[in-house]
């Protein structure tokens, strides 16, 4: 099967799966099992959040089981602020998590940022710290 960019371009290998609102209005962005993410790759992922997005403030949760790898370079580009106003990590294994609190561990994640391996669980917690941060009168 031929990798399809978030943006729907065939062949560029992005590590994207996918990238799409739910009903809720979380964003979705899906890495492709097994992707080492690199700076190039945490960049066009952070450009197409930013796009899809646009100026509102928005929920994001990543799907990363079975990521392979995050780079230092990856790890800077996620620490730079984006359109995302907070960001749920969903993971599936114990490699999951330590990758997740690994990039927790040494950067300060510019929004809220938890890991969590139930869906259910990480919507929830997006959408209710995307409501605190309106009642308190924040944009971002």
């Amino acid at each position: 099967m031929t990798e399809r960019s978030a943006d729907g371009t065939p062949g560029s290998d992005t590590g994207i799966t996918s990238l799409s609102f739910d009903d809720a209005g979380v964003l979705h962005l899906v890495w492709r099992d097994g992707v080492a993410i690199d700076g190039p790759r945490a960049q066009h992922a952070m450009d197409l959040v930013n796009a899809q997005c646009g100026t509102r403030p928005t929920p994001l949760l990543i799907h990363m089981a079975g990521t392979a790898s995050v780079d230092r370079a990856a790890r800077q580009v996620f620490t730079k602020r984006c359109a995302a106003a907070a960001i749920a990590l969903l993971g599936a294994s114990a490699v999951d998590r330590v990758l997740a609190n690994f990039f927790l561990g040494l950067n300060s994640a510019p929004v809220p940022t938890r890991f969590f391996r139930e869906a259910d669980q990480a919507q929830g917690w997006l959408l209710a710290t995307v409501d605190r941060s309106k009642d308190a009168g924040h944009d971002r």
